[in-house]
């Protein structure tokens, strides 16, 4: 009988999640016990506190969110323990970690198809996940051409107690150009935006769109108007952090071992339902694409709709939105080929079918090609 302490915040969507993984591979490979030891604890008694209990509860893991971590200490228990990234990396432990440059760099592309020039990055400093988020987010917003503005809080202080100041927010938002695309740390921050937008009468998204991450979908159901949010791949992350705890106990590998949980895919909702194009032809055929990329569509098709030869067409598109039709309904598709293959039963074919493509093995090849998982491995990560 294995018995997990949990020393971690179970406040947030992501770290209940973590923890749904976690007790779907105890259900399957247990009995597993837990028990949640608040984060004050820690706070009154420090690491020796906490040695001294796992030590009576005769744990067999640790499971822990720490701005700081004394392994020294810690390692008198000689058990394994899996730190979440706060403040930094750490050495000389198991790491649950992330993607997170990657993160805020597939944010900048997400805008950049939106044809946004303007980004705006709001996070803060004190912790690893939000500095390098902004930073693959201003890279990749730079690389695309754009103006990138960034407002980051001067926190110090733990997670719980962070706190904004609305009237300085609200004035950098109100200078930002528009319209303007806005990447925050995570949904909680991209929540206050939302907030301080409606405070102060700024329309979102014609003039902000908001786009968060963690899709939380609490935070994401109460923003007015609701979250767009990049998904991680949380739940399959705690299944892994079960898993790796299984074999540091069973001594098949040795610790430290990281897990890295990487992002999923978008999840769109109104926050970011916004073109940004001055030309009003090419603006319509978004929204074309949009609303018929289930079907047959070709460029034939859209110079048909608008008064443009196809040359002109294209040339026009690509000046408006930085990438072509092709490339731009090719992305439609696998968003909603994605959606689709989560979401729904369909067979593989039958998905791919409904999400606008008739050649099952070229979009298997394009999909793979995208996510680095193919349409089969993609639904079961996703399902396990």
């Amino acid at each position: 009988m294995i018995k997990i302490l949990l020393l971690t915040d179970l406040s947030s969507g992501y770290s209940r999640q973590l923890l749904r993984g976690v007790v779907e591979y105890s259900k399957r490979f247990g009995p597993w016990f837990f028990y949640r030891m608040p984060i004050y604890y820690r706070e009154l008694y420090g690491d020796e506190g906490v040695v001294n209990w796992a030590k009576k509860w005769r744990a067999d893991a640790i499971i822990a969110q720490l701005s700081d971590i004394n392994m020294e200490v810690l390692n008198q228990l000689d058990i394994p323990v899996i730190v979440q990234n706060y403040k930094d990396r750490f050495k000389n432990v198991s790491n649950l970690t992330g993607e997170y440059y990657y993160t805020g760099a597939m944010a900048a592309n997400f805008f950049k198809r939106k044809g946004f020039k303007n980004y705006a990055y709001y996070g803060a400093t004190d912790t690893i996940w939000m500095r390098e988020r902004g930073e693959g987010f201003r890279q990749k917003a730079v690389e695309n051409g754009g103006s990138v503005y960034i407002y980051e809080e001067q926190t110090e202080t733990k997670q719980e107690e962070w706190s904004f100041n609305a009237k300085a927010v609200s004035a950098w938002l109100i200078d930002l150009p528009k319209p303007v695309a806005l990447f925050a740390c995570d949904d909680y921050f991209a929540l206050q935006i939302t907030e301080v937008c409606k405070m102060y009468n700024i329309n979102v998204p014609n003039d902000i769109s908001i786009l968060g991450v963690d899709n939380d979908e609490l935070l994401c159901s109460i923003s007015d108007p609701n979250l767009s949010s990049i998904e991680l791949d949380i739940v399959n992350g705690g299944y892994e952090v079960g898993k790796l705890i299984h074999m540091f106990i069973n001594k098949k590998i040795k610790p430290p071992v990281d897990i890295t949980i990487r992002p999923v895919r978008i999840v769109e909702r109104e926050s970011t339902k916004k073109y940004v194009v001055n030309n009003k032809y090419i603006e319509k055929l978004l929204d074309y694409i949009e609303n018929n990329y289930m079907n047959p569509i070709s460029v034939g098709d859209l110079a048909d709709i608008v008064p443009y030869s196809r040359r002109v067409l294209e040339k026009r598109f690509k000046e408006e939105t930085g990438i072509t039709i092709y490339q731009h309904l090719l992305h439609v598709r696998i968003d909603k080929f994605s959606e689709l293959l989560i979401n729904s039963d369909m067979s593989l074919v039958e998905a791919a079918y409904d999400a606008g493509f008739n050649d099952y093995k070229n979009v298997s090849r394009i999909f793979a090609k995208e996510k680095n998982l193919t349409p089969y491995q993609f639904r079961k990560m996703q399902k396990k």
